[in-house]
């Protein structure tokens, strides 16, 4: 890891937000590989979920990192804009939303941002999603993994209203399913019918690769 590498990494890390755009700014003007700038995005991360799961970092810190990494994302993106259709599927496509109900949507920002980082393809259908539509984008993408995201105790029932079509369109077992967002829990996940849940991006990624790689 060079010298440049490792500043961005821990300013990004350290929430230190307009050093990080700075050095960000300067790593690709200085015709850094954009590919490795979204790697540090994503080494930071690690390191921003591994102090907010100690307890070092809450959900403002999670929000600023959300903010940073987008910025630095739509610097990386445009010199991105030549790489093949081949290389952006490579790693399996990916469709998120927040359910029908809830209008949050910080945290599935950030998890997008993360799986994006992490070469994965991703649909994001917004929020206040309704059940069809998730049925629709599922039945025409065929996605491996499909994202529910809710805030609201309320998006609970919307969580499972969605699973439920899906599996009345016949399209339930042809998906992996996650949801996160919230007080989600194991009983949440039992009660939706989810396969997992994930408690912050970091759990969301890595389900991603253990489902994807299967």
């Amino acid at each position: 890891m060079t010298q440049a590498s490792a500043k961005l990494i821990e300013a990004i890390a350290d929430m230190r937000e307009d050093e990080a755009l700075a050095l960000a700014r300067e790593f690709l003007d200085a015709g850094g590989d954009p590919k490795e700038a979204l790697d540090i995005c994503r080494k930071a991360m690690d390191i921003v979920g591994r102090r907010f799961e100690q307890g070092e970092y809450f959900l403002p810190e999670l929000m600023l990192a959300g903010e940073m990494l987008a910025q630095i994302s739509a610097m990386v993106k445009p010199l991105l804009a030549n790489q093949t259709q081949e290389e952006v599927k490579s790693a399996g496509t990916v469709v998120i939303g927040t359910v029908h109900g809830d209008l949050h949507d910080i945290g599935k920002n950030i998890v997008v941002f993360m799986l994006e980082v992490s070469g994965y393809k991703v649909v994001d259908l917004g929020i206040d999603v309704p059940v069809a539509k998730f049925v629709e984008k599922v039945s025409e993408l065929q996605p491996p993994v499909l994202g529910l995201s809710g805030f609201l105790t309320l998006a609970f029932d919307s969580m499972k209203e969605t699973i439920e079509g899906l599996a009345a369109a016949g399209l339930r077992d042809t998906v992996k399913i996650m949801i996160g967002g919230g007080q989600i829990d194991e009983a949440v996940r039992a009660y939706t019918g989810a396969d997992a849940f994930g408690g912050n991006a970091m759990a969301a990624v890595s389900l991603c690769r253990q489902w994807i790689a299967q």
